[in-house]
């Protein structure tokens, strides 16, 4: 059993409100709002976020530069706060449950040590999963010398000589935004297509391209990126490389919710179809953060954590007064008659 990395609550006994899948910056959200509104929820996490890897979140007003774990164990803290529970945990399945002879929808979301829980609502927050190309040695330097977002690391690797790793169409605009923070910047096709028009654009901006694939990531004694060797064994010096990832909503242990799924253009990557704030075509489970906005940062997978949950809270309160209303009639219907017999008999 893997130890968990950071202090895991109790799993409750019963049905609770909500149960959260993920415990990243949408999930965190999402459980906070409902927690604030006494909903009892539970936030499940497997301690892998996407940004493990990177030293400090940036974009994000007042907390840029914060390095994510700390992010997210202040999250965890004031989810807590205000009776939320945070446990660690893997999920393996999440099932619809049968519902409750009023109509109220369940849930049971079982974990791969055995444990399980009920809830009312689901609240999928499982991120995503960046997919590298194959190329050795691109990997070891993820998050680090090896980087995708120009908002996220872009400041940091300024003024570098910058390579860009082409996957795809999404590549180009990738070199547009990262010009704007070197001089210095190459483009490697690596296999893919680049228009006579695009190529002129990239020399109006003294962007250099290379056409012959990349063999491999070199790495210095030092442990740091220096450059790219081709397939022709030309080496290329660079200090780092922007790469557009193919990404993948995670998916583990929900398959049987059964959620629509979409592929988007340009192999960008899947994701979970959503409507608004993040409702999905199965009733009583919504999706928030990455695992549906696949390019969202942080700050805007927190707020659609904190709007889904809003959303969830909202249902659930309509869910409540139906079954009081329920209640309320049952008992005032053997009441009803027994007041008309009275009547009759006198």
């Amino acid at each position: 059993m893997t130890t968990s990395p950071y202090a895991s609550d109790a799993l409750p006994d019963g049905t609770v409100d909500t149960v959260v899948i993920g415990g990243g910056a949408a999930g965190l959200n999402g459980a906070l709002m409902l927690a604030r509104s006494r909903r009892s929820v539970v936030v499940v996490d497997s301690g892998t976020p996407r940004n493990a890897p990177a030293a400090a979140m940036h974009g994000f007003l007042v907390l840029d530069g914060t390095p994510p774990s700390e992010i997210l164990q202040r999250g965890r803290e004031q989810v807590r706060q205000y009776g939320g529970v945070v446990v660690f945990g893997e999920v393996t399945s999440t099932e619809p449950a049968a519902p409750t002879a009023g109509g109220d929808l369940r849930f049971t979301v079982a974990l791969a040590d055995g444990r399980s829980v009920t809830a009312r609502r689901v609240l999928v927050a499982t991120g995503l999963r960046d997919v590298l190309p194959e190329v050795p040695g691109l990997a070891q330097h993820w998050g680090h010398s090896v980087v995708h977002c120009p908002y996220c690391h872009g400041w940091e690797v300024r003024d570098e000589p910058i390579g860009i790793l082409a996957t795809g169409p999404a590549s180009v605009h990738h070199a547009f935004l990262f010009r704007q923070l070197t001089e210095d910047l190459t483009y490697f096709t690596h296999g893919t297509r680049l228009d006579e028009g695009t190529r002129a654009r990239f020399a109006a901006r003294a962007i250099r391209v290379v056409d012959t694939p990349v063999r491999d990531v070199i790495t210095a004694e030092d442990g740091a990126l220096s450059g790219v060797r081709l397939t022709d064994g030309r080496v290329v010096a660079r200090r780092v490389l922007a790469v557009a990832t193919r990404m993948q909503a995670r998916t583990e242990g929900l398959e049987g919710l059964k959620l629509p799924m979409e592929d988007l253009p340009d192999t960008m990557g899947r994701r979970f179809a959503t409507g608004m704030a993040g409702a999905t075509d199965v009733p009583g489970v919504w999706v928030a953060g990455n695992a549906t906005d696949l390019t969202a940062q942080l700050g805007a997978s927190a707020a659609a954590g904190a709007l889904t949950g809003a959303h969830i809270n909202a249902q659930l309160a309509t869910a409540d007064t139906e079954a009081a209303l329920g209640a309320a009639r049952e008992q005032a219907g053997p009441l009803a008659r027994v007041s008309t017999s009275a009547t009759a008999t006198r």
